[in-house]
């Protein structure tokens, strides 16, 4: 059995690497083309995902880490101190960031408290050492992805975003001729998608299900739930010319192949 799904999952590996690869080389020859035609930067709903995108992102981090602390006590009560913690420093953040009108801290307070809200309702009488693994996978995916990947990326290629292009596009560089690194993150920070790796922390949830059937009610709702919103998040930052095409789509790589290898490890080698 464990070979068979060893088999699967390699397949799978392969085919998003040859499906990166090729999308890749597209988006090379194509990134700018398909910014001019598609940006909106007044689009309504791409400008939500812009300011308020990465809010669940912070929540599920915040999650992660509240079980993570939690699953070292055996009472079930004493599991939740962390998260309460939590839930009250992002209830804080999200009171302040209201009154000083400060949407990042807007996004930032607002997923914490309500993802970590929501996980306690949903969860309050589980012990949350089940979830021990989940989070780990999810913590080291943040570390991976958007703190590492994005971040480190960001400064050595200084891509120049879209809306900060010259009227006569002279300085666009192509994903794989990066001008170089910046000492900033204003402006020249467009390679790749930060946003896109914060969507795309909710792909671990689809190893809670994956033993479900396909037309398990609760596979096919959070696999549809998960998979929407990182491609949401990924085109919304095309859309208001904050990115590129190849800027989702590394961040959207980089969440795949980390999480496959994280399942793996975690996972199906410990069984």
């Amino acid at each position: 059995m464990k070979l068979k799904i060893d088999d699967n999952l390699t397949i799978l590996f392969i085919i998003i690497i040859i499906v990166w690869v090729i999308l890749a080389i597209i988006f090379g020859i194509t990134d700018l083309e398909i910014s001019k035609t598609v940006v909106n930067r007044e689009s309504g709903w791409a400008n939500i995902g812009k300011y308020y995108g990465e809010a669940p992102g912070y929540g599920i981090i915040a999650v992660a880490i509240a079980i993570i602390i939690g699953s070292y006590q055996d009472e079930l009560k004493k599991q939740k101190f962390a998260a309460y913690v939590i839930l009250i420093i992002g209830a804080v953040v999200l009171v302040l960031a209201l009154i000083f009108s400060n949407i990042w801290f807007i996004a930032f307070g607002g997923g914490i408290t309500f993802v970590v809200l929501l996980f306690l309702i949903f969860a309050f009488k589980k012990d949350w050492k089940d979830f021990k693994t989940l989070a780990i996978v999810i913590l080291l995916l943040t570390i991976i992805n958007p703190l590492i990947f994005t971040q480190i990326t960001k400064v050595l290629c200084g891509r120049v975003r879209f809306n900060d292009l010259s009227s006569d596009y002279s300085n666009y560089t192509p994903w794989f001729l990066p001008p170089g690194p910046i000492s900033g993150l204003e402006g020249n920070a467009s390679f790749p998608s930060g946003h896109t790796s914060m969507g795309w922390m909710f792909l671990p949830l689809l190893i809670f299900v994956k033993d479900r059937k396909w037309k398990d009610p609760k596979r096919v709702i959070i696999t549809i739930l998960v998979i929407s919103w990182g491609l949401y998040l990924g085109i919304s930052r095309i859309i208001t010319g904050d990115h590129y095409a190849s800027d989702v789509l590394f961040s959207t790589g980089v969440a795949f192949v980390a999480t496959i290898l994280l399942y793996k490890k975690f996972y199906l080698d410990r069984d």
